[in-house]
């Protein structure tokens, strides 16, 4: 089991991919399955398109458009992106699972892993690693 920490900007996708690979390196793994958990309730995970940067752009449009910040929620004493946020963490997750092929996170082509930081703040992300195979 491992533990990656990721420092944010703020709102937007974090590639992190690289950083997964790179310690499934270290494990010297064969064949299994890797899951991800995203320890936060305002940020998430996912697998998306990471050749074109317009894609992320779009999908960022998307989830604020369905959790805009002026929704009239009631959850708002942390400010305005909170409830936002948690709805986004709804809707887009805290875990992935990813299968491990001959040592290689098998992704596609054109797959990527991100964070998803749904907080106009820059934080602290925690994002547990566990892996279960030869």
């Amino acid at each position: 089991m491992g533990r990656l920490v990721l420092m944010t900007d703020g709102l937007g996708f974090y590639a992190v991919t690289d950083e997964i690979r790179a310690w499934a390196k270290t494990l010297s793994l064969k064949d299994g399955l890797l899951t991800l958990f995203v320890r936060h309730t305002s940020a998430s995970i996912t697998i998306q398109e990471n050749a074109d940067p317009t894609v992320l752009q779009d999908l960022k449009k998307a989830l604020s458009s369905l959790a805009p910040e002026n929704g009239g929620w009631l959850h708002a004493h942390e400010g305005p992106d909170d409830m936002p946020a948690h709805i986004k963490t709804m809707l887009t997750g805290v875990s992935l699972q990813i299968p491990v092929v001959d040592g290689e996170i098998d992704l596609g082509t054109w797959q990527g892993v991100y964070l998803i930081e749904h907080r106009r703040a820059p934080h602290r992300r925690s994002m547990t690693l566990h892996y279960l195979g030869t």
